[in-house]
């Protein structure tokens, strides 16, 4: 669990990298931090632009210190997601940055293991994997069928690829916060 205060140095930190990229500028992330913010997890940031998806990128799996992560997706949320057109200095007043940090994976044996709006998901098969966040079933209404459909249909599956036995589904919950300026 973050602090007030670790939420607070993820989220200036996310918005600076942002507006040091779209500048072109370096940016480095705060040294000073809580031994929290120093551990390796997975982490995403979405950015919403009026409560519409603006990009969103992110690592599954922890490969930084925390406030490395935020850092470096949060920037490539902005300037890499191949979905949009790279957010602009205008933009920014209009952005608002959430950031989900992830648990780690855990593979299931059963769908009824899955709970809708406290589990993400990750499906893999072969060469495919795809990730929902959590918050993406409650946000659309999904039960857990269509978000397991709509996982396959991420990880370039076909739509009941869940079924077959040589898929893995892992799960995870995240704990996610963020700014809410302009929803």
């Amino acid at each position: 669990m973050l602090s007030t205060n670790d939420k607070k140095i993820l989220l200036e930190t996310a918005r600076k990298s942002i507006e040091a990229a779209i500048e072109g500028n370096k940016f480095e992330s705060p040294r000073s931090v809580s031994s929290a913010l120093k551990e390796s997890c997975g982490a995403f940031v979405t950015l919403h632009k009026y409560g519409e998806l603006r990009g969103c990128i992110g690592y599954i799996e922890g490969v930084l210190p925390l406030i490395e992560t935020v850092k470096d997706v949060a920037a490539k949320a902005a300037t890499e997601d191949y979905r949009f057109n790279p957010v602009t200095q205008d933009e920014m007043p209009e952005i608002d940055i959430e950031i989900s940090v992830l648990t780690p994976l855990r593979l299931i044996k059963d769908i009824n293991e899955i709970e809708v709006g406290k589990h993400g998901i990750v499906m893999q098969r072969e060469h495919n994997r795809g990730l929902l966040l959590p918050q993406v079933a409650t946000e659309y209404g999904w039960d857990r069928e269509t978000f397991l459909n709509q996982t396959a249909h991420k990880a370039g599956l076909s739509a009941d690829a869940w079924k077959k036995p040589d898929t893995n589904i892992y799960i995870f919950s995240a704990e996610i916060f963020g700014e809410e300026k302009n929803r």
